[in-house]
Protein backbone atom coordinates (compact mmCIF):
# COMPACT_ATOMS: atom_id res chain seq x y z
CA UNK A 1 0.00 0.00 0.00
CA UNK A 2 1.26 3.45 -0.54
CA UNK A 3 0.51 7.22 0.87
CA UNK A 4 2.06 9.24 -1.85
CA UNK A 5 0.82 12.50 -1.92
CA UNK A 6 -1.28 11.97 1.29
CA UNK A 7 0.22 14.73 4.19
CA UNK A 8 0.17 13.32 7.71
CA UNK A 9 0.56 15.51 11.32
CA UNK A 10 1.28 13.70 14.24
CA UNK A 11 1.06 15.71 17.37
CA UNK A 12 3.23 14.68 20.04
CA UNK A 13 6.79 13.06 19.69
CA UNK A 14 6.74 10.02 22.31
CA UNK A 15 8.01 6.42 21.38
CA UNK A 16 4.35 5.83 19.82
CA UNK A 17 4.60 8.89 17.72
CA UNK A 18 7.99 8.89 16.31
CA UNK A 19 6.72 4.85 15.19
CA UNK A 20 3.97 5.89 13.54
CA UNK A 21 5.91 8.15 11.83
CA UNK A 22 8.59 6.07 10.44
CA UNK A 23 5.98 3.44 9.53
CA UNK A 24 3.82 6.06 7.91
CA UNK A 25 6.66 7.67 5.85
CA UNK A 26 7.71 4.54 4.56
CA UNK A 27 4.97 3.85 2.85
CA UNK A 28 5.31 7.49 1.08
CA UNK A 29 3.60 9.91 2.86
CA UNK A 30 4.35 13.39 4.00
CA UNK A 31 5.03 13.36 7.41
CA UNK A 32 5.21 16.08 10.02
CA UNK A 33 5.51 15.32 13.84
CA UNK A 34 4.53 18.44 15.73
CA UNK A 35 5.89 18.76 19.55
CA UNK A 36 4.76 20.95 22.51
CA UNK A 37 8.36 21.01 24.07
CA UNK A 38 11.47 22.09 23.35
CA UNK A 39 12.58 18.63 22.86
CA UNK A 40 11.98 15.47 21.05
CA UNK A 41 11.09 12.06 22.90
CA UNK A 42 7.15 13.41 24.77
CA UNK A 43 7.89 11.63 28.11
CA UNK A 44 11.58 10.61 27.33
CA UNK A 45 13.11 14.02 27.79
CA UNK A 46 16.15 14.69 29.20
CA UNK A 47 17.55 17.36 31.62
CA UNK A 48 21.11 18.38 31.30
CA UNK A 49 22.68 21.15 33.54
CA UNK A 50 25.89 21.50 35.03
CA UNK A 51 27.94 18.57 33.16
CA UNK A 52 25.03 15.98 34.32
CA UNK A 53 22.28 14.39 31.89
CA UNK A 54 19.69 12.72 32.94
CA UNK A 55 17.03 10.41 31.37
CA UNK A 56 13.87 12.21 32.91
CA UNK A 57 11.50 9.70 31.84
CA UNK A 58 11.54 5.90 31.09
CA UNK A 59 15.17 4.39 32.49
CA UNK A 60 15.08 0.71 31.39
CA UNK A 61 16.20 -0.86 28.07
CA UNK A 62 14.11 -4.11 28.27
CA UNK A 63 12.42 -6.64 25.19
CA UNK A 64 15.53 -5.69 22.51
CA UNK A 65 13.82 -7.94 20.34
CA UNK A 66 11.15 -5.64 19.87
CA UNK A 67 13.88 -2.88 18.83
CA UNK A 68 15.69 -5.28 16.60
CA UNK A 69 12.47 -5.96 15.13
CA UNK A 70 11.20 -2.22 14.74
CA UNK A 71 14.27 -1.27 13.15
CA UNK A 72 14.12 -4.68 11.13
CA UNK A 73 11.08 -3.30 9.11
CA UNK A 74 13.09 -0.63 8.03
CA UNK A 75 16.50 -2.78 7.00
CA UNK A 76 18.46 -1.61 10.07
CA UNK A 77 19.77 -2.80 13.77
CA UNK A 78 20.02 -1.16 16.55
CA UNK A 79 23.64 -0.97 15.67
CA UNK A 80 22.95 1.04 13.17
CA UNK A 81 22.25 3.78 15.91
CA UNK A 82 22.99 3.22 19.27
CA UNK A 83 25.27 0.33 20.70
CA UNK A 84 24.09 -1.60 24.03
CA UNK A 85 25.84 -2.90 27.10
CA UNK A 86 24.23 -5.90 29.12
CA UNK A 87 24.18 -4.99 32.63
CA UNK A 88 25.39 -6.65 34.95
CA UNK A 89 23.78 -6.64 37.57
CA UNK A 90 20.52 -6.63 36.18
CA UNK A 91 19.73 -4.59 39.01
CA UNK A 92 19.91 -5.00 43.17
CA UNK A 93 17.29 -5.22 45.43
CA UNK A 94 18.00 -3.62 49.30
CA UNK A 95 15.01 -4.56 51.74
CA UNK A 96 13.95 -3.00 54.57
CA UNK A 97 14.79 -5.34 56.85
CA UNK A 98 18.40 -5.53 55.85
CA UNK A 99 18.62 -8.44 53.13
CA UNK A 100 20.16 -7.11 50.38
CA UNK A 101 20.31 -9.57 46.45
CA UNK A 102 21.37 -9.41 43.26
CA UNK A 103 19.06 -10.42 39.93
CA UNK A 104 22.36 -11.40 37.59
CA UNK A 105 22.62 -12.34 34.08
CA UNK A 106 23.11 -15.88 34.91
CA UNK A 107 19.96 -17.54 35.61
CA UNK A 108 21.75 -21.06 37.99
CA UNK A 109 22.83 -18.43 40.08
CA UNK A 110 19.59 -16.85 40.46
CA UNK A 111 18.06 -20.22 40.79
CA UNK A 112 20.85 -20.44 43.58
CA UNK A 113 19.59 -17.48 45.03
CA UNK A 114 15.98 -18.37 45.16
CA UNK A 115 16.77 -22.03 47.02
CA UNK A 116 18.05 -20.44 49.84
CA UNK A 117 15.11 -18.51 50.61
CA UNK A 118 12.89 -21.19 50.22
CA UNK A 119 13.61 -25.35 49.67
CA UNK A 120 12.33 -26.12 45.65
CA UNK A 121 12.59 -22.54 44.77
CA UNK A 122 15.18 -22.92 42.65
CA UNK A 123 13.37 -25.42 40.68
CA UNK A 124 10.16 -23.08 40.33
CA UNK A 125 12.01 -20.40 39.24
CA UNK A 126 12.67 -22.70 36.46
CA UNK A 127 9.09 -23.64 36.27
CA UNK A 128 7.61 -20.05 36.06
CA UNK A 129 10.37 -18.86 33.89
CA UNK A 130 9.47 -21.67 31.22
CA UNK A 131 5.68 -21.01 31.74
CA UNK A 132 6.82 -17.17 30.99
CA UNK A 133 9.15 -17.63 27.71
CA UNK A 134 5.90 -19.68 26.59
CA UNK A 135 3.37 -16.60 27.24
CA UNK A 136 5.96 -14.56 25.93
CA UNK A 137 6.08 -15.85 22.46
CA UNK A 138 2.44 -16.73 22.18
CA UNK A 139 1.15 -13.45 23.93
CA UNK A 140 3.56 -11.73 21.86
CA UNK A 141 2.65 -13.12 18.68
CA UNK A 142 -1.27 -13.71 18.62
CA UNK A 143 -1.82 -10.83 21.20
CA UNK A 144 0.68 -7.94 20.87
CA UNK A 145 2.03 -8.19 17.60
CA UNK A 146 -1.39 -9.03 16.36
CA UNK A 147 -3.37 -5.94 17.24
CA UNK A 148 -7.05 -7.15 18.96
CA UNK A 149 -8.43 -4.18 19.40
CA UNK A 150 -12.09 -5.34 19.35
CA UNK A 151 -13.75 -7.95 21.15
CA UNK A 152 -14.54 -9.87 17.80
CA UNK A 153 -11.11 -9.91 17.32
CA UNK A 154 -11.11 -12.85 19.41
CA UNK A 155 -13.87 -14.56 18.48
CA UNK A 156 -11.78 -16.80 16.15
CA UNK A 157 -10.08 -20.15 16.07
CA UNK A 158 -6.36 -18.33 15.90
CA UNK A 159 -7.33 -17.15 19.42
CA UNK A 160 -8.89 -20.58 20.58
CA UNK A 161 -5.84 -22.62 19.93
CA UNK A 162 -3.36 -19.82 20.48
CA UNK A 163 -4.95 -18.78 24.04
CA UNK A 164 -5.11 -22.10 25.38
CA UNK A 165 -2.93 -22.61 28.35
CA UNK A 166 -2.24 -18.73 28.78
CA UNK A 167 -3.54 -16.98 32.02
CA UNK A 168 -5.81 -14.53 30.53
CA UNK A 169 -7.90 -14.12 33.91
CA UNK A 170 -6.87 -13.94 37.29
CA UNK A 171 -4.33 -11.74 38.95
CA UNK A 172 -0.54 -11.86 39.50
CA UNK A 173 -0.76 -12.40 43.35
CA UNK A 174 -2.75 -15.44 42.82
CA UNK A 175 -0.34 -16.57 39.92
CA UNK A 176 2.74 -16.19 41.75
CA UNK A 177 1.14 -17.71 44.74
CA UNK A 178 1.32 -20.57 43.31
CA UNK A 179 5.37 -20.82 42.29
CA UNK A 180 6.53 -19.31 45.59
CA UNK A 181 5.54 -18.92 49.09
CA UNK A 182 7.97 -16.94 50.44
CA UNK A 183 7.00 -12.94 50.41
CA UNK A 184 10.68 -11.40 48.71
CA UNK A 185 10.09 -14.16 46.24
CA UNK A 186 7.34 -12.72 45.33
CA UNK A 187 8.02 -9.47 45.31
CA UNK A 188 10.81 -10.17 43.02
CA UNK A 189 8.62 -11.71 40.48
CA UNK A 190 5.80 -8.91 40.70
CA UNK A 191 8.62 -5.92 40.81
CA UNK A 192 8.19 -5.96 36.62
CA UNK A 193 4.16 -4.43 37.28
CA UNK A 194 5.80 -1.06 37.63
CA UNK A 195 6.38 -0.88 33.92
CA UNK A 196 2.45 -1.71 33.33
CA UNK A 197 1.32 0.66 36.12
CA UNK A 198 -0.53 -2.04 38.08
CA UNK A 199 0.14 -3.98 41.28
CA UNK A 200 -0.18 -7.39 41.93
CA UNK A 201 -3.90 -7.75 42.74
CA UNK A 202 -5.20 -5.19 40.08
CA UNK A 203 -2.57 -6.53 37.13
CA UNK A 204 -3.83 -10.00 35.24
CA UNK A 205 -1.61 -13.07 35.26
CA UNK A 206 -0.99 -12.75 31.97
CA UNK A 207 1.69 -10.14 32.25
CA UNK A 208 4.20 -13.10 34.36
CA UNK A 209 5.23 -12.79 30.69
CA UNK A 210 7.53 -9.95 31.91
CA UNK A 211 10.06 -12.60 34.27
CA UNK A 212 10.81 -13.55 30.50
CA UNK A 213 11.92 -10.19 29.99
CA UNK A 214 13.54 -9.67 33.31
CA UNK A 215 15.45 -12.94 33.72
CA UNK A 216 16.21 -14.26 30.09
CA UNK A 217 16.47 -11.88 27.56
CA UNK A 218 18.08 -9.56 29.82
CA UNK A 219 18.41 -6.10 30.65
CA UNK A 220 20.50 -3.62 28.71
CA UNK A 221 21.95 0.19 28.66
CA UNK A 222 21.70 2.15 25.21
CA UNK A 223 24.67 4.65 23.94
CA UNK A 224 23.21 7.73 25.50
CA UNK A 225 20.77 6.66 27.59
CA UNK A 226 16.90 5.84 26.69
CA UNK A 227 17.45 9.57 24.99
CA UNK A 228 20.20 7.84 23.03
CA UNK A 229 16.90 5.76 21.54
CA UNK A 230 14.86 8.80 21.13
CA UNK A 231 17.67 10.19 18.69
CA UNK A 232 18.54 6.91 17.00
CA UNK A 233 14.44 6.97 16.02
CA UNK A 234 14.63 10.35 15.13
CA UNK A 235 17.39 10.10 12.89
CA UNK A 236 15.31 6.57 11.01
CA UNK A 237 12.54 9.02 10.96
CA UNK A 238 14.94 11.90 9.13
CA UNK A 239 16.22 9.88 6.74
CA UNK A 240 12.53 8.60 5.73
CA UNK A 241 11.96 11.66 5.17
CA UNK A 242 9.68 12.60 8.53
CA UNK A 243 9.25 16.33 9.68
CA UNK A 244 9.78 17.48 13.14
CA UNK A 245 8.87 20.86 14.53
CA UNK A 246 9.38 21.37 18.29
CA UNK A 247 7.91 24.27 20.43
CA UNK A 248 4.53 23.76 18.95
CA UNK A 249 1.72 23.58 21.51
CA UNK A 250 -1.21 22.14 19.68
CA UNK A 251 -4.44 23.60 20.73
CA UNK A 252 -7.09 22.20 18.97
CA UNK A 253 -7.68 19.75 15.84
CA UNK A 254 -10.56 21.02 13.70
CA UNK A 255 -12.24 19.43 10.24
CA UNK A 256 -12.05 15.57 8.94
CA UNK A 257 -10.43 13.48 6.55
CA UNK A 258 -8.51 15.54 3.33
CA UNK A 259 -9.43 18.74 5.37
CA UNK A 260 -8.27 19.01 8.52
CA UNK A 261 -6.03 21.68 10.78
CA UNK A 262 -3.66 21.61 13.31
CA UNK A 263 -3.78 24.61 15.76
CA UNK A 264 -1.11 26.42 17.60
CA UNK A 265 -2.50 29.39 18.67
CA UNK A 266 -2.88 31.71 16.07
CA UNK A 267 -0.94 29.50 13.87
CA UNK A 268 -2.32 26.59 11.87
CA UNK A 269 -0.98 23.28 10.07
CA UNK A 270 -3.13 21.63 7.28
CA UNK A 271 -3.24 17.79 6.91
CA UNK A 272 -5.07 14.96 4.78
CA UNK A 273 -4.24 12.76 7.92
CA UNK A 274 -3.83 13.22 12.18
CA UNK A 275 -2.48 11.05 14.19
CA UNK A 276 -2.44 11.71 17.80
CA UNK A 277 0.39 10.78 20.43
CA UNK A 278 -0.89 13.12 23.15
CA UNK A 279 -2.54 11.50 25.71
CA UNK A 280 -5.66 10.07 24.56
CA UNK A 281 -7.99 11.99 27.55
CA UNK A 282 -5.88 15.22 26.69
CA UNK A 283 -7.16 15.00 23.05
CA UNK A 284 -10.51 14.33 23.72
CA UNK A 285 -11.39 16.97 26.26
CA UNK A 286 -9.13 19.85 25.40
CA UNK A 287 -7.98 19.47 21.55
CA UNK A 288 -11.20 17.80 19.91
CA UNK A 289 -14.73 19.21 19.88
CA UNK A 290 -17.27 18.37 21.61
CA UNK A 291 -19.11 16.21 18.59
CA UNK A 292 -15.69 14.65 17.94
CA UNK A 293 -15.15 12.56 21.23
CA UNK A 294 -15.91 8.95 21.57
CA UNK A 295 -15.21 9.57 24.88
CA UNK A 296 -17.04 11.72 27.78
CA UNK A 297 -15.28 13.31 31.17
CA UNK A 298 -17.12 10.56 33.24
CA UNK A 299 -15.17 7.82 31.38
CA UNK A 300 -12.11 9.54 31.51
CA UNK A 301 -12.56 10.04 35.63
CA UNK A 302 -13.91 6.29 35.87
CA UNK A 303 -10.41 5.02 34.34
CA UNK A 304 -7.55 3.54 36.78
CA UNK A 305 -4.60 5.32 35.65
CA UNK A 306 -0.83 4.45 36.40
CA UNK A 307 0.80 5.91 39.00
CA UNK A 308 2.52 9.03 38.60
CA UNK A 309 6.01 9.38 40.62
CA UNK A 310 7.93 11.58 42.85
CA UNK A 311 10.96 12.12 41.36
CA UNK A 312 14.71 13.62 42.50
CA UNK A 313 17.40 14.33 39.91
CA UNK A 314 20.93 14.59 41.80
CA UNK A 315 24.00 15.65 41.18
CA UNK A 316 26.27 13.73 43.88
CA UNK A 317 29.80 14.15 44.81
CA UNK A 318 31.65 11.04 44.51
CA UNK A 319 30.96 7.40 43.84
CA UNK A 320 28.11 5.49 45.62
CA UNK A 321 29.24 1.87 45.54
CA UNK A 322 26.23 0.47 47.56
CA UNK A 323 23.98 1.14 44.64
CA UNK A 324 23.79 -1.04 41.23
CA UNK A 325 22.86 0.72 38.07
CA UNK A 326 19.26 0.39 38.59
CA UNK A 327 18.74 -0.57 42.72
CA UNK A 328 15.00 -1.43 44.11
CA UNK A 329 14.07 -0.44 47.65
CA UNK A 330 11.57 -2.95 48.78
CA UNK A 331 9.45 -2.96 52.26
CA UNK A 332 8.69 -6.32 53.87
CA UNK A 333 4.88 -5.73 53.44
CA UNK A 334 4.10 -3.38 50.19
CA UNK A 335 0.78 -4.04 49.77
CA UNK A 336 0.84 -0.85 52.08
CA UNK A 337 1.99 1.30 49.39
CA UNK A 338 0.33 -0.13 46.13
CA UNK A 339 -3.03 0.22 48.51
CA UNK A 340 -1.77 3.86 49.03
CA UNK A 341 -1.44 4.38 45.39
CA UNK A 342 -4.76 2.65 43.78
CA UNK A 343 -7.55 2.37 46.76
CA UNK A 344 -6.79 5.38 49.58
CA UNK A 345 -4.62 7.31 47.63
CA UNK A 346 -1.71 8.93 49.82
CA UNK A 347 1.92 9.82 49.78
CA UNK A 348 3.14 5.81 50.77
CA UNK A 349 3.76 6.09 54.80
CA UNK A 350 6.26 3.07 53.60
CA UNK A 351 7.47 3.60 50.05
CA UNK A 352 8.99 1.12 47.65
CA UNK A 353 10.98 3.01 45.17
CA UNK A 354 14.13 2.70 42.80
CA UNK A 355 17.21 4.67 42.22
CA UNK A 356 18.85 4.58 38.52
CA UNK A 357 22.85 5.47 38.64
CA UNK A 358 23.69 5.44 34.72
CA UNK A 359 27.16 7.04 35.70
CA UNK A 360 27.74 3.34 37.04
CA UNK A 361 27.96 2.83 33.73
CA UNK A 362 28.41 5.39 31.47
CA UNK A 363 30.78 8.30 32.25
CA UNK A 364 29.58 10.85 29.85
CA UNK A 365 26.19 11.61 32.42
CA UNK A 366 28.19 13.25 35.33
CA UNK A 367 31.25 15.32 35.73
CA UNK A 368 34.50 13.60 36.68
CA UNK A 369 34.53 13.14 40.48
CA UNK A 370 30.47 12.91 40.58
CA UNK A 371 27.68 10.60 40.56
CA UNK A 372 23.87 10.99 38.67
CA UNK A 373 21.16 9.67 40.54
CA UNK A 374 17.87 9.92 40.21
CA UNK A 375 15.00 8.19 43.04
CA UNK A 376 11.32 7.79 41.85
CA UNK A 377 8.81 6.83 44.01
CA UNK A 378 5.24 5.80 42.66
CA UNK A 379 2.80 7.75 43.92
CA UNK A 380 -0.79 8.00 43.53
CA UNK A 381 -1.90 10.07 40.55
CA UNK A 382 -3.94 13.19 41.47
CA UNK A 383 -2.08 13.81 44.61
CA UNK A 384 -1.10 17.56 45.80
CA UNK A 385 2.57 18.10 45.35
CA UNK A 386 3.13 21.88 46.81
CA UNK A 387 6.65 22.60 47.45
CA UNK A 388 5.79 21.66 51.43
CA UNK A 389 4.89 18.31 50.71
CA UNK A 390 7.58 17.93 48.56
CA UNK A 391 10.09 18.97 50.90
CA UNK A 392 9.07 16.92 53.87
CA UNK A 393 9.33 13.47 51.34
CA UNK A 394 12.04 14.44 50.33
CA UNK A 395 13.70 14.21 53.56
CA UNK A 396 11.73 11.30 54.04
CA UNK A 397 13.29 9.33 50.77
CA UNK A 398 16.89 10.77 51.90
CA UNK A 399 17.13 9.39 55.30
CA UNK A 400 15.02 6.01 54.03
CA UNK A 401 18.03 5.70 51.30
CA UNK A 402 20.59 6.22 54.04
CA UNK A 403 19.08 3.99 56.69
CA UNK A 404 18.46 1.28 54.05
CA UNK A 405 21.41 1.15 51.28
CA UNK A 406 23.89 2.89 53.50
CA UNK A 407 24.54 5.74 51.04
CA UNK A 408 24.24 9.47 52.74
CA UNK A 409 23.44 11.62 50.21
CA UNK A 410 22.74 14.87 52.05
CA UNK A 411 25.60 16.86 52.27
CA UNK A 412 27.38 15.73 48.54
CA UNK A 413 24.44 17.07 46.58
CA UNK A 414 25.79 19.39 43.99
CA UNK A 415 22.50 19.57 41.59
CA UNK A 416 18.96 18.77 42.49
CA UNK A 417 15.70 19.36 40.76
CA UNK A 418 12.14 17.51 41.43
CA UNK A 419 9.36 16.14 39.08
CA UNK A 420 6.62 15.33 40.41
CA UNK A 421 2.51 14.96 39.80
CA UNK A 422 1.73 18.87 38.60
CA UNK A 423 4.98 18.52 36.39
CA UNK A 424 3.51 15.38 34.26
CA UNK A 425 0.05 17.46 33.95
CA UNK A 426 1.84 20.59 33.07
CA UNK A 427 4.81 19.18 30.46
CA UNK A 428 3.04 16.29 29.02
CA UNK A 429 -0.89 17.04 29.75
CA UNK A 430 -0.92 14.23 31.25
CA UNK A 431 -4.22 13.18 32.85
CA UNK A 432 -4.14 13.74 36.67
CA UNK A 433 -0.51 13.75 36.15
CA UNK A 434 -0.23 9.93 35.85
CA UNK A 435 3.71 9.03 34.40
CA UNK A 436 2.76 6.11 32.01
CA UNK A 437 -1.31 6.08 31.00
CA UNK A 438 -3.73 3.92 31.90
CA UNK A 439 -3.38 0.72 34.30
CA UNK A 440 -3.10 -2.53 32.82
CA UNK A 441 -5.98 -3.55 34.63
CA UNK A 442 -8.14 -6.56 33.62
CA UNK A 443 -10.92 -4.53 32.37
CA UNK A 444 -8.48 -1.94 30.35
CA UNK A 445 -6.50 -4.62 28.93
CA UNK A 446 -6.83 -5.27 25.00
CA UNK A 447 -10.19 -4.14 23.34
CA UNK A 448 -10.80 -2.51 26.79
CA UNK A 449 -8.70 0.00 26.41
CA UNK A 450 -9.33 2.95 23.59
CA UNK A 451 -8.97 2.23 20.08
CA UNK A 452 -6.34 3.61 17.18
CA UNK A 453 -8.93 4.93 14.97
CA UNK A 454 -11.52 7.85 16.02
CA UNK A 455 -14.54 6.29 15.64
CA UNK A 456 -16.27 9.88 15.21
CA UNK A 457 -13.78 11.65 12.63
CA UNK A 458 -12.50 10.07 9.72
CA UNK A 459 -8.90 10.17 9.33
CA UNK A 460 -8.14 10.70 13.21
CA UNK A 461 -5.84 8.19 14.57
CA UNK A 462 -4.29 7.43 18.15
CA UNK A 463 -0.61 6.42 19.14
CA UNK A 464 0.51 6.02 22.44
CA UNK A 465 0.29 4.29 25.82
CA UNK A 466 -3.58 4.53 25.94
CA UNK A 467 -3.78 2.15 23.20
CA UNK A 468 -3.13 -1.24 22.18
CA UNK A 469 -1.00 -2.67 23.10
CA UNK A 470 -0.54 -0.35 26.12
CA UNK A 471 2.41 0.70 28.46
CA UNK A 472 5.95 1.03 28.15
CA UNK A 473 8.55 1.70 25.16
CA UNK A 474 8.47 -1.38 23.58
CA UNK A 475 4.31 -1.55 23.51
CA UNK A 476 4.35 2.38 22.11
CA UNK A 477 6.77 1.38 19.19
CA UNK A 478 4.79 -2.04 18.40
CA UNK A 479 1.60 0.15 18.72
CA UNK A 480 3.07 2.85 16.25
CA UNK A 481 2.85 -0.05 13.60
CA UNK A 482 -0.54 -0.86 14.50
CA UNK A 483 -2.30 2.62 14.16
CA UNK A 484 -0.04 2.86 10.71
CA UNK A 485 -1.56 -0.55 10.21
CA UNK A 486 -5.19 0.85 10.47
CA UNK A 487 -4.03 3.98 8.69
CA UNK A 488 -3.29 2.03 5.60
CA UNK A 489 -5.87 -0.37 5.45
CA UNK A 490 -8.28 2.40 5.86
CA UNK A 491 -6.42 4.09 2.18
Amino acid sequence: MNLAGESVAIVGSGFGGLSTACYLADAGADVTIVEKNEQLGGRASRLEEDGFRFDMGPSWYLMPDVFERFFGHFDRTPSDYYSLQRLDPHYRIFFKDGDEVDILPDLERNKELFESYEEGAGEELQRYLDRSEENYGVGMEHFVYTDRSRFRDYVSLDVAKNARGLNLLGSMQDHVENYFDHPKLQQIMQYTLVFLGGSPNNTPAIYNLMSHVDFNLGVYYPEGGLGGVVDGIVQLGDELGVEYVTDYEVTGITGHEGDFLVHSGDESMAADIVVSDADYAHTEQELLPPEARKYDADYWESRTYAPSAFLMYLGVEGDVDELAHHTLVLPENWNEHFDQIFENPAWPDDPAYYLCVPSKTDDTVAPEGHSNLFVLVPIAPGLPDGDAIREQYREKILDDVAENTGVELRDRIVFEKQFSVSDFADRYNSMQGTALGLAHTLMQTGPMRPRHRSPKVDGLYFTGSYTTPGIGVPMCLIGGQHTADAVLADH
